[in-house]
């Protein structure tokens, strides 16, 4: 019996491979365009960095992680998100006595235990930035607008700024006595995971997308009623640099996200019209994780984005593969006794600079032509007796459809 892959994993075919690299390569430029560096992380971590990170009574840590225990006996588990990895490594290799503000973005697999439907996996890749060092509403503002320039040079289209704010921890603190308050005469309610996560975390509820649940919600008390003047005034500051970019953006009293570390702001990236799961990303504020993790006190913003949300989306909205240029050769021979001829041919090529390949099947000379074209190089290369004899090449341009006969000496400048 063929083995297959795990439920909810992907492979990423050849032919899809050009989608992906246009958004990784279009992500770090953009990236470093705004002062950010690339850091990488491990796939794994220990299980704690999450449990203190993340939040004992999110989904992801209560139901979602894939931990288990190494033959160290040590519990381990696979990243289920990209910020406590970083923030992680941002303490470990001292990167905040380099000097502030860190500026730091990542690419790379995530993992997270949870029914695979479409744009979501159990293995899936995110887009990330992370900013250390500055509660400036100005990096809010920056950080949302780098996503949202993202989305314009990708070509997505009705991509909506969702944005909220929780508030500090003196905030969070009132908004849930009130909340708890609130719900209490209807947690009989709520859906089972809301339930039992109630009495630890009633914003959770908030976040709950269970129909029940968003009825029972729909007039709570809302987290931005209950901002001291500071997380007022800083979410005022950050709606006018908003302003100021030109990103529309629009205000979500119940926006939370599904992450316990989140503080002030807090946002999502909506695409209406591809159903249910319409969020291809979001993030916000953390200033009291990396002292969490066991560091000093230090401020820190940032979002994730999923990729294959962002393929999906681009794929609904009509998003066409952009047309190939042609580049490179295929060298063709005429005959079998050219075949060393050819070999040499293709690592002189080869050493200079030229990407290119050679038939190892046998076919004909017109089979190895049709190869060529499919293979969507821009010049055959024909090496023939009568070629060998006079040291020259025919080249033919796939393009134009012209061919033109060359000495060998100029061949690399003429596929140049």
């Amino acid at each position: 019996m063929l083995t297959t892959r795990p439920r909810g994993t992907k492979d990423v075919l050849p032919e899809e491979i050009e989608k992906w690299r246009r958004l990784e390569d279009s992500f770090r430029g953009i990236c470093e365009q705004y002062g950010f560096r690339e850091i990488r992380t491990p796939i794994f971590e220990h299980t704690e960095l999450f449990e203190r990170g993340v939040g004992a009574t999110t989904d992801i840590v209560s139901k979602e992680m894939y931990t288990f225990l190494d033959r160290g006996k040590r519990s381990i588990t696979l990243r289920p998100e990209g910020t406590a990895p970083v923030v992680r490594a941002l303490l470990e290799n001292n990167l905040h006595k380099l000097g502030l503000p860190q500026k730091l973005y990542y690419l790379g697999p995530m993992f997270r235990y949870d029914r695979p439907q479409a744009g979501r996996f159990r293995q899936f890749h995110q887009l990330g930035v992370e900013v250390f060092g500055s509660e400036e509403p100005a990096v809010d503002a920056e950080v949302m607008a780098l996503a949202m320039n993202y989305f314009t040079g990708l070509g997505l289209q009705d991509v909506e700024l969702h944005l909220n704010s929780l508030g500090c921890l003196k905030c969070r603190g009132n908004h849930r006595n009130e909340l708890y308050g609130f719900l209490k005469d209807s947690v009989n309610k709520l859906c089972k995971t809301c339930r039992e996560r109630f009495d630890n975390n009633p914003m959770r509820v908030l976040d709950c997308k269970n129909p029940d649940c968003r009825k029972a919600v729909r007039k709570a008390p809302a987290p931005v009623n209950f901002l001291c003047g500071e997380c007022l005034e800083h979410f005022h500051k950050t709606q006018d640099f908003l302003h100021a970019t030109g990103v529309d953006f629009v205000l979500d009293d119940y926006l939370v996200r599904g992450l316990d570390y989140y503080t002030r702001t807090s946002f999502e990236f909506i695409v209406k019209g591809i159903g249910a799961q319409n969020s291809i990303g979001g993030g916000g504020r953390y200033d009291e994780l990396v002292a969490e993790c066991g560091g000093p006190r230090i401020p820190g913003m940032g979002f994730g984005l999923g990729v294959e949300r962002i393929l999906l989306t681009l794929s609904g909205q009509g998003f066409r593969k952009e047309q190939s240029i042609r580049k490179g050769a295929y060298i063709v021979t005429a005959g079998e006794e050219l075949q060393r001829d050819a070999f040499i041919l293709l690592q002189f090529l080869r050493g200079n600079g030229i990407a290119v390949e050679k038939d190892y099947m046998g076919r004909s000379l017109r089979a190895q032509l049709k190869q060529a074209d499919r293979k969507g190089v821009r010049y055959a290369v024909i090496l023939g007796e009568e070629e060998k004899k006079r040291g020259t090449l025919l080249i033919r341009d796939m393009v134009e459809g012209t061919q033109k006969e060359v000495c060998q000496q100029e061949a690399v400048k003429y596929l140049m």
